[in-house]
């Protein structure tokens, strides 16, 4: 881990070596256009919320502690940062970012965690299908590679120098069917 500087406003990191979590929201309810005419707010169901509590709560007891959770503004991925965030250590902020909505522009979001290094040590992102997929291609400099996120699955990307496409490293990928929950 890299030292921590303090000076009289707050701490300041020393580096730039990063864990970013990219993390596929839990499950949710199936669409239905009478319930939620708009699918921005279709929920998880109650049994995503406790099978992804027990996966993070899993994934915590192994160092999962991200120091700022970034989320899509839609109901189902807010509802996941909330579970992560209730799970780790710290209670981390969540912010939401609009380029973490299905097909939204990642290079804003690659840019934005990038300077978010110069704080934290590690951030989650948490979205959508196939986009996770895709962003963790393009991170480990892939960007055809068939990386599946399960429902509820994260992935853990190390950076050793600056955030940068095709400069992490893939450290895991898990499903909450693999750790049994």
């Amino acid at each position: 881990k890299l030292g921590i500087a303090t000076t009289h406003r707050a701490p300041v990191r020393i580096g730039t070596c990063m864990e970013l979590y990219i993390i596929r929201h839990a499950w949710a309810a199936e669409r239905d256009a009478t319930r939620w005419p708009n699918d921005d707010e279709r929920p998880l169901t109650a049994e995503g919320r406790k099978r992804f509590g027990q996966f993070v709560a899993r994934l915590a007891a192994v160092d999962f502690a991200p120091g700022l959770i970034a989320a899509s503004p839609l109901v189902r991925c807010a509802q996941t940062a909330e579970i992560i965030r209730k799970h780790v250590p710290g209670k981390p902020e969540i912010v939401f970012r609009e380029e973490l909505r299905p097909g939204g522009q990642w290079e804003s979001l690659v840019k934005w965690t990038a300077e978010q290094a110069q704080r934290y040590d590690s951030v989650a992102w948490v979205g959508h299908a196939p986009d996770v997929s895709v962003l963790a291609g393009v991170l480990i400099g892939h960007r055809e590679a068939n990386l599946r996120f399960a429902k509820g699955a994260a992935a853990a990307i190390r950076f050793d120098g600056p955030v940068e496409p095709g400069q992490g490293e893939l450290r895991w990928l898990v499903s909450a069917k693999l750790l049994g929950c």
